[in-house]
């Protein structure tokens, strides 16, 4: 038995694999499992639901929720073996961006997971027709739900449900995700089964999940990486155990004890500050074995041809630092995925020293998603990449004048979307005759085969001295300092570059206390004079590994963190560029006071 459509992977895991325990929430101090047979009993259920609210093939149905669950898989197969399309939303977008979303996509029914969220979207039915059902996923008092309409279907509803699956084909659209919009209105990015199921066998192949391992899911599965994460987990049969939320991450990977885990850099940072952390508060001759076990896993380049004496001082590193990190992940962790955004390369080698073997990939929405990724083999990985492009998928770097070694990255294969919702001339933009998705990524492949990404080309630019920047590779090596916990760098046409920074203010307080400077609150402290000639010192200190072109000449410290929250960074974790320059503009003005 093969799979041609996303709702097929129940029944393929069934018929290959059948799992007594194959997704998992917690609730109520335990674990509670579906097997596979009791998934598909459970989607054949909410499929009949459906129909009976009155549902058709070719509607577009939306799923509003904060981070991802059993039930959320459940209903996205259950709306797509009727042919419904569905259009994830993503929580904590603004009114505008959600309220453009809905009636872009043409959404009839919409399906919250909290009483929150149900709503929020209230407040937005008479905005956003023709949205005209709004139920939650399960009862809550006085809000309708779908699980007053879920019961055992009958004989003619299985029926009926069957003849719509035999008739829709792998080509057909299956869901409708919009871009980020960091520029610009969000774009509805169109993806049918053979575009997402094509990418997830290829993502088989180079993986080594299978039907015996247990993974942790956690991240929103509005978003395609863990959406597609997620599918490839019930294609090889996987225990997938769904994270309460983030603040229970680590607390929930102790129990799981899970052997893969998908990630995006953020939480590889924040699990980075908080060992540092936690050394500063155990101080002495610990606080040095913390510090001098980091500075040696920098230094990691991989399993082989390690130097004897190196090698020897990683066992002791490991004897006496990494194995209490890698406990504190669960003990049993194989490999860790990184992706969404580009990983700082020293944490690659870092935690990869420390035995949690992080490989990085590189995707985007309109390739459904993952173009590149390091392999765990042997010689498959190199540090500071974006991996070897997946089996089935052409990349080529397409230079332009200026750039010798450099150019836009462009795809070609079965992955790469049908096209932009209702805008043929954006498609037209993107996608070549001969199929060629243009990326509008900057990059270069190294030895022919690893792919490295600078970064947008939005975000790569040229200075008022001709000289080619990417700003993202800028702002990396700047949060490596303890202090600057988000750096956004500018400078386009400008003499020279500028940067905001957002200060650790963990970090700064400790140094405050250090050096006797009066602590008051963050948007006092950001115009402390002794604070800003400390952090003179910071970027000065930075800049003398970066070439002279490269190098922060000016900074305003900002006292408030960018974050999802306060709409300054989109849902997968990206700078909302445009909008922080004008949040921000009388700093920006002081970056560069001469122009």
């Amino acid at each position: 038995m093969d799979f041609r459509r996303l709702f097929d992977l129940l029944h393929y895991q069934q018929a290959r694999f059948p799992n007594k325990a194959a997704l998992l929430e917690r609730g109520h101090m335990e674990w509670h499992a579906w097997s596979t047979q009791a998934c598909i009993q459970r989607v054949d259920e909410l499929s009949a639901a459906l129909l009976e609210l009155g549902l058709n093939r070719g509607d577009r149905a939306g799923i509003y929720a904060s981070g991802g669950s059993p039930d959320w898989i459940m209903l996205d197969l259950a709306l797509q073996q009727i042919g419904v399309v569905v259009v994830p939303l993503h929580v904590g977008l603004h009114d505008d961006e959600l309220e453009y979303m809905l009636k872009a996509s043409g959404v009839r029914a919409c399906f919250t997971f909290d009483r929150e969220g149900y709503e929020h979207l209230d407040t937005l039915r008479s905005q956003a027709r023709p949205l005209e059902l709004l139920l939650n996923f399960r009862s809550l008092p006085d809000l309708p739900s779908l699980e007053e309409h879920t019961r055992v279907p009958s004989p003619e509803h299985l029926e009926y449900i069957q003849t719509l699956r035999a008739g829709i084909h792998e080509d057909d659209l299956v869901t409708i995700l919009f871009t980020s919009g960091t520029s610009g209105k969000p774009k509805g990015v169109c993806l049918s089964h053979k575009n997402i199921i094509s990418n997830l066998k290829s993502v088989i192949a180079i993986v080594p999940v299978n039907c015996h391992k247990r993974v942790v899911s956690f991240l929103p599965l509005s978003h395609i990486f863990e959406r597609v994460v997620v599918y490839t987990y019930l294609a090889v049969g996987a225990s997938v155990y769904f994270a309460e939320n983030p603040g229970q991450l680590l607390a929930n990977l102790k129990e799981v004890r899970p052997h893969y885990l998908t990630v995006v850099p953020l939480v590889l940072e924040r699990f980075y500050e908080d060992i540092h952390r936690h050394a500063r508060q155990r101080g002495g001759i610990r606080q040095r074995l913390i510090e001098w076990a980091i500075d040696l896993g920098k230094k990691y380049n991989g399993r082989f041809r390690i130097a004897p004496w190196y090698w020897f001082k990683l066992l002791v590193a490991d004897l006496i630092v990494y194995r209490q990190w890698r406990r504190q992940l669960g003990g049993k962790l194989e490999g860790i995925v990184s992706g969404a955004a580009a990983l700082r390369p020293e944490l690659s080698r870092l935690f990869s020293a420390a035995g949690l073997e992080v490989r990085e990939g590189y995707g985007l929405t309109e390739a459904s998603p993952v173009v590149s990724c390091n392999r765990f083999e042997p010689g498959g990985f190199r540090f500071g990449t974006a991996g070897i492009p997946i089996p089935g998928v052409q990349v080529r770097i397409v230079r332009e004048e200026g750039q010798e070694n450099t150019g836009i990255i462009e795809v070609k294969g079965p992955n790469v979307m049908l096209g932009y919702l209702d805008d043929e001339e954006s498609t037209r933009e993107v996608i070549s005759e001969d199929g060629w998705l243009h990326t509008g990524d900057i990059g270069f492949l190294e030895d022919r085969r690893f792919l490295h990404v600078i970064g947008r080309g939005s975000n790569v630019f040229k200075t008022a001295s001709g000289q080619f920047v990417s700003v993202r590779r800028i702002e990396q090596h700047l949060e490596r300092s303890h202090f600057v916990h988000q750096a956004m760098v500018m400078g386009r046409n400008q003499p020279w570059l500028g940067a905001l920074l957002v200060p650790d203010m963990d970090h700064l307080r400790t140094w405050c206390v250090q050096h006797e400077v009066h602590w008051t609150a963050p948007e006092y402290m950001i115009f402390n004079t002794l604070v800003l000639q400390h952090f003179e010192r910071v970027i000065e200190q930075l800049n003398e590994d970066l070439p002279a072109y490269e190098r922060v000449k000016s900074f305003q410290l900002i006292a408030d963190p960018w974050s999802v929250e306060n709409g300054t960074m989109t849902p997968t974790m990206k700078l909302r560029r445009t909008l922080i320059e004008e949040r921000y503009a009388k700093a920006r003005e002081r970056l560069f006071p001469e122009t």
